[in-house]
């Protein structure tokens, strides 16, 4: 273990330029409250989410203080598995969770991930990357919050699907039940150098017992079927998400009932309805509508985008299925022209109608868009 590794714990400052980390002490319990509001200003809709992962994450807080006391504590981790179509914000949710509490945090792909002996990334590394972000604070990291993107892809592959028989599942249920020990919380031994894992000299001890583990996947072919299986009247308005997905039928996906166990809080996204995609473009500080605009500003630009205008960008979202995240891929479309001459406009003013995206929509491929 290198030297500095002990004197740099709880500085919070790395030398790649990881985000700064508070001291141990330093820790601030917020109520559930505190964090529902936070997110409820950045994410439009997801009531029961918001929530879920606001009371999760107090929880955590606490018993992270608790244990920092030295006192003897029942709190039990209180990991999440976000389920819910694509675009229905569980990324969106876990990103601004993370902007709000002061413990490292970082996001990572369960595809990239395989079964240990294999090429491909250990489980571990995850922990790796956290105690990047941390800043190489054993302290930080073993407080902070793990985001597992992805994870109904490495759901358990049965032996007679697509590859045949008997094939080896080293990228499905191989991790699975690699991550069972990290969901847990057991003493594990993380690389330090994040780009090369495979290096099996320089290692330093982290107990994951105290990291928050947060899952989210879209599990898309059960929403899909929720939403086909249904027929007769009224049919059409049934929304992916709209029912809950039970454990039996999370299980018959190809999740082992041994992870879910690890993750008690299950919390069901639904897709977005047309007047929440509508405040998705208009409403949170940081909506795409005010980026755009004060984008072109900076070119000394005005643009107006007008609310037919904007209607038709929702409607079409909405009949494709691309969701919130599709939003911006139709925007960067409709405006690509007013982008590129921008510079050349200064002083004018762009006024963006239903006419206009229209005709820019027609030829648009929607599968493009996806970002699955």
């Amino acid at each position: 273990m290198p030297k500095d590794v002990g004197e740099r714990k709880g500085v919070g400052i790395s030398p790649g330029g990881a985000r700064r980390v508070p001291r141990q002490d330093d820790v601030r319990i917020l109520t559930p409250r505190q964090i529902y509001e936070h997110l409820d200003r950045y994410v439009i809709g997801q009531e029961a989410a918001k929530r879920a992962v606001a009371t999760a994450a107090h929880q955590h807080l606490k018993r992270i203080e608790q244990r920092r006391l030295g006192a003897k504590t029942l709190l039990r981790k209180t990991n999440l598995l976000l389920m819910g179509p694509t675009g229905s914000g569980k990324t969106h949710i876990a990103r601004n969770l993370a902007e709000l509490l002061e413990v490292p945090f970082t996001v990572v792909d369960a595809t990239e991930y395989t079964e240990a002996g294999y090429y491909g990334k250990d489980v571990e590394v995850m922990v790796a990357e956290l105690l990047f972000k941390s800043g190489h604070s054993i302290d930080a990291t073993e407080r902070g919050i793990i985001f597992i993107d992805e994870v109904d892809k490495i759901a358990r592959r049965s032996g007679s699907s697509r590859t045949g028989a008997g094939s080896r599942d080293i990228g499905g249920e191989g991790v699975q039940q690699a991550l069972l020990k990290l969901l847990e919380g057991r003493e594990i031994f993380v690389p330090l150098n994040v780009t090369q894992h495979w290096n099996k000299h320089d290692f330093v001890q982290v107990d994951t017992s105290d990291i928050l583990f947060i899952c989210a996947g879209t599990f898309t072919d059960l929403h899909q079927a929720q939403v086909d299986k249904h027929v007769g009247f009224g049919a059409e308005k049934r929304r992916q998400g709209g029912s809950r997905l039970r454990v039996k039928e999370l299980i018959e996906y190809g999740m082992l009932a041994e992870m879910l166990g690890r993750l008690p809080v299950q919390v069901q996204l639904s897709e977005l309805t047309p007047d929440e995609l509508y405040q998705v473009l208009t409403t949170p500080p940081d909506a795409l509508t005010k980026e755009y605009r004060e984008a072109l500003k900076l070119d000394g630009v005005d643009l107006e985008l007008r609310d037919p205008a904007l209607r038709a960008i929702v409607q079409y979202a909405v009949d494709k299925r691309l969701g919130a995240r599709g939003l911006r891929s139709i925007l960067e479309e409709v405006l690509a022209d007013v982008l590129f001459e921008a510079p050349e406009l200064r002083g004018q003013s762009i006024v963006v109608d239903r006419v206009f995206v229209e005709k820019r929509l027609v030829g648009l491929d929607a599968a493009a868009l996806r970002d699955e």
